[in-house]
């Protein structure tokens, strides 16, 4: 009887631990209780590839593209429930937009743009599959991110694969720290040198607020809610060339 019982708590073990690795790749309990997808792969090859400041290693991309190709799987077999809460949801779409772009790059490269891609309109004629589902990388972005949750940080979250693009993230977005990490990424942005020039009478911002000026309300507004050098609101403002080399 023992050696019954044992066996059978051995069987058991295993099977839990068996459907708790796999899990681990699958979905999962987010901290709220609310059911969810791992991205566990992809922050791997976020953490591995892409620099602090954002730079990307598309060649390592290239080599790990068997485990970038498991994480797409993953996503096209997991889409967002009604039963995720909003965050995992929009982190959800945000790291699905990100991989993509990686990935339609990787299958071109060596290239110096993403430009160089399907005539320079990779955003409205490269087709993806999220759940079975063919769309487009311009779909995610207006039709989900800001279309239906009106979330219009995510353009300091999502990345085009350019320069002047808001820097990639080099960890994956997750539910918990969503807000927390939307306000950081805008606030980086809008203070960087790099991409936005602050003053009061005389501003230079990223064309980002001149394509998006519409996701954003009031430019000025927005921006004034995370600058250091406020703009007036009588100020007129120009915006930068945005330069389409690759973010490598």
């Amino acid at each position: 009887m023992k050696r019954l019982i044992l066996a059978a708590t051995l069987i058991f073990g295993s099977v839990f631990i068996f459907k708790n690795d796999a899990r681990a790749h699958t979905s999962f309990l987010s901290e709220d209780g609310i059911q969810g997808v791992s991205h566990e792969i992809f922050n791997g090859l976020l953490k591995k590839y892409v620099t602090a400041s954002g730079k990307v290693n598309y060649n390592g991309f290239k080599k790990d593209k068997v485990k970038l190709k498991k994480y797409l799987d993953l996503l096209k077999k997991n889409t967002p429930k009604s039963s995720w809460s909003r965050n995992e949801k929009i982190a959800y779409w945000i790291n699905a937009y990100n991989a993509h772009t990686i990935n339609l790059v990787i299958q071109k490269y060596p290239i110096s743009s993403i430009l160089k891609i399907h005539g320079g309109d990779v955003w409205h004629k490269a087709k993806i599959n999220v759940g079975g589902k063919i769309t487009t990388l311009s779909n995610i972005e207006s039709k989900i991110l800001i279309g239906k949750y009106k979330e219009a940080r995510v353009h300091f979250a999502i990345n085009c694969a350019a320069k002047s693009c808001p820097p990639l993230m080099n960890r994956a977005w997750k539910a918990a720290t969503l807000k927390a990490d939307l306000d950081k990424r805008t606030k980086a942005f809008i203070n960087n040198k790099s991409y936005n020039t602050l003053s009061s009478k005389s501003p230079k911002l990223s064309k980002i607020f001149e394509w998006y000026a519409k996701d954003f309300g009031n430019v000025t507004t927005f921006v004034n809610k995370y600058a250091k050098v406020k703009i007036s609101k009588s100020a007129k403002i120009a915006y930068n060339e945005y330069n389409w080399d690759l973010n490598k």
